[in-house]
């Protein structure tokens, strides 16, 4: 299964707004390769939830609920629909991703401005090591 990351700025919509309305449009992507990563995005896929703005760390899971469309505001653009699945007990910050070593090509590593993008997969295995096995819901 593929995985994704999408950042947002928790003053704008955080997990805890996600958590609360259980499902959301993810939309107001415009950078082109972002756009892309949406694009690729099947029912069912995971997304990693990551507040920037600051925080900077990884708070929670969603799953893609339904194929990517157009944004009704401006079909060139792409929206999503991402439903909670759960929040991390303890996020897992981009500190501890660099600190790793592992992972110097990612995105989030080398492209911090980028908002969503591919999972490597050799990120969910360390990411499991990260968070434990206390959540309900396997990523």
């Amino acid at each position: 299964m593929p995985y994704f990351l999408a950042k947002t700025e928790p003053k704008t919509y955080s997990i805890e707004d996600l958590q609360r309305d259980r499902r959301t449009v993810w939309d107001g992507v415009r950078n082109p390769q972002a756009l892309k990563t949406i694009r690729s995005m099947s029912k069912g896929d995971r997304v990693l939830i990551y507040h920037s703005g600051g925080e900077s760390q990884i708070v929670g899971v969603a799953e893609v609920g339904a194929s990517p469309r157009p944004d009704p505001k401006d079909p060139a653009l792409t929206v999503v629909d991402l439903h909670f699945l759960f929040r991390l007990e303890t996020p897992v910050t981009l500190s501890e991703i660099k600190q790793s070593g592992l992972f110097k090509d990612w995105p989030l590593v080398r492209q911090p401005r980028l908002s969503t993008m591919a999972v490597p997969d050799s990120f969910i295995p360390w990411l499991r090591t990260k968070i434990g096995d206390s959540h309900q819901f396997s990523i």
